[in-house]
């Protein structure tokens, strides 16, 4: 996607860079060229003010369907300083401990699309940026006791000191290159994938390994990959593909990822949409029965209703609405265990899912992209165990083994129920959990970000797993 800065008197800023063309409003405004093609686009226009040049240059850009910073909802609320002054707020902690060290009650620092103007405060400078997207802002803390956000001010070319510039330039640089800074003789490619990871996820979908497949395979498409994290949700709109694998929920930042990329126009996995519908286990219950699709026997309770229905026997099996790898999910061996497990599960949640136990020596795992099968496996329980996953009390956790199949060896009907199951959530990328019982498939759940670790998934189709989620990517891109 071909880039643009946007500025009055460009010739008298001598912002260049490879690939990067500068423009005036004039020119953007009034160039075919500008209108029939794909940018992502810096708008460092004198005045970003209602109804201004770079208002319009912002507004019109969001019209044709480019990326640009600042967009005009983040100008909208440079006009209600209470809410950008909420949005702070939420990160006190960290403004505070980038802080400790100033001795002034008052401290005011400009940040250049994150990077701030002294190294020390570079996490402070991401945080900024990250929240409000605007190239240039100057901030304003002040120290009561504790520090606080008192302001933010939009800044402009004009304002940038002599002395500043080269910074500007440098951020510039970083922001519209990426990884070709650091890889110079790395042939450009036509899309830009980002990878999003966390180092502190104790339960990643893939291993370190099978995050380099996914990196070799998606460079020999034609991508250029960066690794980024949950510091780096301000530099989304640089890319055209975002891959997330990291454990999602709807309350965490994986879909604040999912929706910003979705809004930007990237095609990305896993969607906000498949996000929300498979991280709860309440939701998507009610979908697979509303759908006829075989679940062993469950209920609903609630909170201000905890009977136990006289159909179900112990052992029972209840489960947290959004338990990820077998956490939040207990089985209950007698009416003595029930009442400190219920009291437990609903300090977390109003609904929780009650449901028959029903050993099986492994659960099956179908993953599904695109509305096809990508591979089949089979998880068995965790020795002495009666889940794939047995958590113990330090944190520590123990695996099955597992059993890679040919999506043409496995049965039919279990392909035809994991099919019919996804297609009630979307065309991402899942993995569908089912139990199978004298014959009969129970779809457990759907995973909307499923595991895909070397010599498990990847076992039968090696690296053309990996090949053929890049795939799917560029034939959404194209």
């Amino acid at each position: 996607m071909s880039k643009l800065i946007i500025t009055e008197n460009p010739e008298k800023w001598s912002l260049s860079f490879e690939g990067v063309t500068v423009v005036t409003p004039t020119t953007y405004f009034g160039n075919p060229e500008y209108q029939a093609k794909k940018f992502k686009i810096i708008n460092l226009c004198k005045s970003h003010q209602y109804q201004s040049v770079g208002y319009y240059v912002s507004l019109l850009a969001e019209a044709r369907g480019h990326k640009v910073i600042p967009e005009i909802a983040t100008l909208q609320d440079f006009r209600f300083p209470s809410l950008i002054k909420d949005d702070a707020d939420d990160f006190e902690d960290l403004i505070n401990e980038s802080l400790k060290g100033i001795n002034e009650t008052k401290f005011t620092m400009k940040t250049f699309l994150g990077y701030a103007d002294d190294p020390a405060f570079s996490n402070l400078g991401a945080l900024i940026f990250n929240l409000f997207q605007v190239p240039i802002i100057q901030a304003v803390f002040e120290k009561k006791e504790k520090w606080q956000l008192k302001s933010l001010k939009t800044l402009h070319l004009n304002e940038v000191a002599e002395e500043e510039f080269p910074m500007l330039q440098k951020a510039l640089h970083f922001y519209l290159m990426g990884k070709n800074v650091v890889r110079k003789k790395y042939a450009r490619k036509k899309y830009d994938l980002a990878i999003l990871l966390s180092p502190d996820d104790p339960t990643p979908p893939s291993c370190p390994k099978a995050i380099q497949k996914f990196i070799s395979e998606a460079e020999k498409k034609g991508f250029n990959v960066e690794i980024i994290t949950k510091n780096d949700f301000g530099k989304l709109v640089q890319f055209d593909a975002l891959l997330i694998r990291v454990t999602t929920n709807v309350n965490h930042y994986t879909y604040r990822f999912a929706k910003k990329a979705e809004s930007e126009g990237l095609v990305v996995f896993d969607d906000p949409n498949s996000i929300l519908k498979c991280t709860n286990k309440v939701y998507l219950h009610e979908l697979l029965v509303a759908n006829k699709i075989k679940v062993p026997k469950s209920h609903i309770l609630r909170k201000d209703h905890q009977e136990i229905p006289s159909e179900f026997n112990y052992p029972l099996v209840i489960k947290q609405p959004d338990g990820s790898f077998s956490k939040g999910v207990k089985k209950i061996a007698n009416a003595e265990e029930l009442k400190p497990a219920l009291k437990e599960l609903f300090s977390k949640s109003e609904l929780l899912i009650l449901q028959e136990f029903v050993p099986t020596a492994y659960d099956w795992r179908v993953g599904i992209i695109d509305g096809q099968p990508l591979y089949v496996c089979k998880y068995y329980m965790a020795q002495n165990h009666w889940q794939i996953v047995d958590w113990k009390k330090n944190g520590e956790h123990r695996e099955g083994k597992s059993e890679t199949l040919k999506v043409e060896d496995a049965p039919k009907k279990l392909i035809e129920t994991a099919l019919k199951a996804t297609s009630l959530i979307g065309k991402g990328l899942y993995g569908v959990d089912i139990k199978e019982i004298e014959g009969v498939f129970y779809v457990i759940e759907v995973n909307d970000n499923p595991s895909i670790d070397v010599g498990v998934e990847d076992k039968v189709l090696k690296n053309q797993l990996y090949a053929k989620i890049m795939d799917t990517f560029l034939q959404r891109l194209n």
